[in-house]
């Protein structure tokens, strides 16, 4: 699977509305059928910063987003929302789905 993190500032006046602002992309890109999964998190530690965390099934999944309507048009009105150009974290991984972390793991309930 194509595993992507990626950091978002935006602008402070924006950083409210932010949900709403991609929501029109944050929902096509969901129902593509290659996207595992598309998840935006706010930061604790700076109200400005948006992290999304998204997942393809493949590089064949991960070429379709980038090269549809929906992701041309987000490069047309999203920067303009933003304080400095997204960074990114991309990776090839062996799995599909995310895995337990073992370290914490939590005794089943009775």
């Amino acid at each position: 699977m194509i595993f992507i993190t990626a950091k978002f500032r935006v602008l402070p006046a924006d950083a409210d509305r932010w949900p709403e602002i991609a929501a029109e992309f944050t929902e096509a890109t969901r129902r593509e059928p290659g996207c595992l999964w598309f998840e935006w998190s706010r930061s604790v530690a700076d109200p400005t910063e948006y992290v999304l965390v998204e997942a393809f099934r493949d590089d064949e999944a991960g070429a379709a987003h980038v090269q549809s309507a929906h992701f041309r048009a987000a490069q047309e009105t999203l920067p303009r929302h933003l304080v400095e150009t997204p960074r990114i974290v991309n990776m090839t991984v062996p799995q599909d789905d995310w895995s337990l972390l073992g370290e914490m793991a939590v005794a089943e309930q009775d």
